[in-house]
């Protein structure tokens, strides 16, 4: 199938949006304005599997204006804008195959449709694709030059296939570039995921209590967001380095258990299963508010709390109500799914152009590298990551300093010291 979408009627109304963020998006603007007089992706076929959003097809149409191939599926069944998109293959002949609210079939087949593509290059954001491809789709790799990953979650994950010897082609970590987790990580997770949990509740963060599990770049964008509302903030970690900066960055810390019985509203971003698990439940206030920001909705152990509960109704568009035998209250957002993109439109265009903006440079980078590289997981170069973030405060007018000969001469060399 050349497409899968919602509704093409959308169309026109998905691409006045996309133009919206393409004007925060001057990184990606320049890059496309290259892309289209270099053609670096010339006869290449790329399948990507990430958020169809507006920030999304203005990197669609920034590889398309490469010479690129694009097929273009959802990396999570909630996160997909229908207007969006519509207007990528109505307006910008992209292969999109994404419906918001889809089947875990669904989720599947399109991801299937993707690699029906076959392409020279994957793009992902959780790695689904590089997965099904690997134990289903073998056939797949025979095109294969390489690959790019989005988040922290998919990076794990190709990290452990590496480990394993079973990763079968080289793919850049987008995650890793300091202009990508530095920035959309803190910035836009932050912001985008206590926007989701307001969008969904209409409920006051100041005053409350506000739980983070998880004080990765991700976490402690959303405990800075949260902060800065007047929430009370308490970091849960198993990490003592990153449970120790959440202390002296003015948060308390402490397990997730007595955690429970203060949460007012409990995010998760761990990328680890059941953080938010039966002891947690059993101790949780009444009332609390439970939602995940991590890639996958495995962080809250969902099965438990639908089996304990002895009622469950929907109160509000993506939130619903348990009640526990003992007569508490919980809600859950989004069935534990990405909150920031279930239930808001994701992190804003001007962090996603830095992240956008890595993600067209990597692929222009393993187009023309792949044949020097083995198969495992590589960081973005350090002369992309630095190109971007001076593009970047080029467009924000912001100009900085420049080391003179002399100083470049001094931190090049060991002979001076105390005068």
């Amino acid at each position: 199938m050349q497409h899968h979408i919602k509704d093409p009627a959308l169309a026109d109304a998905g691409k006045a949006r996309i133009e919206w963020a393409d004007r925060d998006m001057p990184v990606l603007a320049s890059i496309r304005e290259r892309f289209e007089a270099e053609r670096p992706l010339d006869g290449l076929r790329i399948s990507a599997c990430l958020h169809v959003t507006t920030e999304t097809a203005n990197l669609m149409r920034t590889l398309a204006a490469g010479g690129a191939d694009c097929a273009l599926c959802a990396s999570n069944p909630l996160s997909t804008q229908d207007d969006v998109a519509a207007a990528l293959v109505e307006h910008y002949g992209i292969r999109t195959y994404a419906i918001k609210g889809e089947d875990t079939g669904t989720y599947y087949a399109h991801i299937d449709a993707a690699i029906d593509h076959r392409p020279h290059i994957t793009m992902d954001d959780g790695a689904d694709v590089v997965g099904r491809i690997h134990a289903e789709r073998p056939e797949a790799l025979e095109d294969i030059i390489g690959g790019t990953e989005e988040t922290t979650t998919g990076v794990i994950r190709l990290k452990a296939m590496a480990a394993d010897g079973a990763l079968r082609y080289p793919i850049v970590s987008v995650n890793d570039a300091d202009t990508k987790h530095l920035f959309d990580n803190r910035y836009g997770t932050g912001q985008s995921t206590i926007d989701g949990v307001i969008r969904a509740t209409n409920r006051l963060i100041a005053g409350r209590t506000v739980v983070v599990s998880g004080y990765g770049w991700c976490g402690r964008g959303i405990a800075m967001r949260a902060s800065g509302l007047g929430g009370n903030v308490i970091v849960c970690e198993v990490d003592p380095l990153r449970a120790l900066e959440a202390v002296m960055d003015g948060y308390r810390v402490m397990p997730a258990v007595e955690a429970a019985a203060q949460c007012d509203i409990w995010v998760t971003v761990t990328g680890d299963i059941n953080v938010i698990d039966t002891p947690m439940f059993e101790a949780l206030k009444d009332g609390a508010i439970v939602c995940n920001s991590g890639h996958f909705n495995c962080e809250i152990n969902i099965a438990h709390l639908r089996k304990t509960a002895t009622a469950v109704r929907e109160v509000r568009p993506l939130v619903e109500e348990f009640t526990m035998p003992d007569g508490r209250l919980v809600y859950l957002l989004a069935d534990g799914r990405l909150v920031n993109l279930a239930c808001a439109e994701g992190h804003p265009a001007s962090v996603m152009d830095m992240s956008f903006a890595n993600q067209a440079l990597s692929a222009e980078y393993m187009a023309t590298n792949h044949a020097s590289l083995e198969p495992g997981v590589y960081p973005v170069p350090r002369d992309i990551d630095e190109a971007i973030a001076a593009l970047k405060l080029a467009t924000m007018g912001v100009e900085i300093d420049t080391l003179t000969e002399e100083q470049e001469r001094y931190l090049a060399s060991w002979q001076e010291g105390t005068v």
